[in-house]
């Protein structure tokens, strides 16, 4: 018998023990829901306010799901679960509108929160239910129901737009006005010739445009891809415009190749393969010239724009000087 007894006793300190871990467990977690109002009218709406926290280092949590219609109650919206962090502690928090179109007593009902702690049982967590009273409009019985109304018409005078004619007379009048007053200004302005200077060659543009490269100091602080990138850049935008054929888009030996057979730039041929040559080089095979080779390449490139240079022809050909 005493046997029996200590058996017992065991039983019930065990269930203790397990009781007491698990309450222990769940106060890493908490969920509460609360409502403002207990009672609505028909397409009012009531605030329902979830708040769940748990330790994050411990625990994680399944947030509940909630249909859009429930128990007769229309869920109308659901806010932003917002976050707040306290060291360990998560707490989200996510405001609800809930309403009615039928009046009664419906029940809002619990939500389940479910909490997986770390290397343990998942257990849930049940908010409070809420019953939440519909009402419709008070209506006075005692008196007879009034028929619906038809539609009335309402007559109208020329007084009823007395200010839209008012406000269109004077816009019409600052119209006229602000007309007037730009004609007389424009025939008042008398035209001043203006002086057209020298026209710039597109030899000397270019010419301005490698002694500005120069002064860069590109290959001077090792940047010898981009040296060479705009300076054979500035010697095929010339031959573009000054031979009147597309240089940008082609090659190195398609570009030689053209040089070949158009009569005008055959003769200047060698510069153009001495210079696009060496860049290529430093471009594409990463080669490094000497410095000297540098300056011939642009040197070539001065030459080449200076010899190119189409003649100029007198504007009295016959008089001798």
């Amino acid at each position: 018998m005493s046997n029996m007894k200590w058996r017992y006793f065991g039983l019930i300190l065990l269930n203790c023990l397990l009781a007491g871990l698990g309450a222990h467990a769940q106060k890493d977690a908490s969920a509460t829901a609360v409502i403002d109002a207990m009672q609505i009218s028909v397409g009012d709406r009531a605030k329902v306010f979830i708040t769940v926290s748990h330790n994050s280092k411990t625990s994680k949590i399944v947030w509940p799901v909630l249909p859009d219609s429930v128990n007769q109650l229309e869920v109308v919206e659901k806010a932003k679960i917002d976050t707040t962090v306290h060291g360990n502690e998560v707490v989200y928090k996510q405001r609800l509108l809930v309403t009615g179109f039928d009046s009664g007593v419906f029940v809002f009902p619990q939500l389940d929160v479910k909490v997986i702690p770390n290397g343990d049982s998942a257990y849930t967590l049940h908010t409070d239910s809420f019953r939440l009273l519909v009402q419709t409009l008070p209506v006075d019985t005692s008196k007879a129901f009034k028929p619906i109304k038809g539609i009335m018409s309402i007559s109208t005078t020329w007084r009823d737009y007395l200010g839209y004619i008012i406000g269109g007379i004077v816009l019409l009048i600052v119209v006229i006005i602000v007309t007037v007053m730009l004609t007389k200004k424009l025939a008042k302005k008398t035209v001043v010739p203006v002086k057209k200077g020298p026209t710039e060659s597109i030899q000397d543009i270019t010419l301005r445009k490698l002694e500005e490269l120069d002064k860069k100091n590109l290959w001077q602080q090792d940047k010898i891809k981009p040296y060479y990138t705009e300076l054979t850049d500035i010697v095929r935008q010339y031959i573009e415009e000054r031979f009147n054929t597309p240089a940008m888009e082609l090659t190195t030996d398609e570009l030689l190749y053209k040089a070949k057979v158009h009569r005008n730039l055959q003769p200047y041929r060698a510069l153009l393969e001495q210079l696009l040559r060496t860049a290529d080089l430093a471009k594409f095979a990463k080669a490094q010239p000497l410095p000297e080779e540098h300056i011939a390449a642009i040197e070539s490139a001065r030459e080449f724009i200076r010899k190119s240079k189409p003649a100029v022809q007198s504007e009295n050909p016959g008089k001798q000087s």
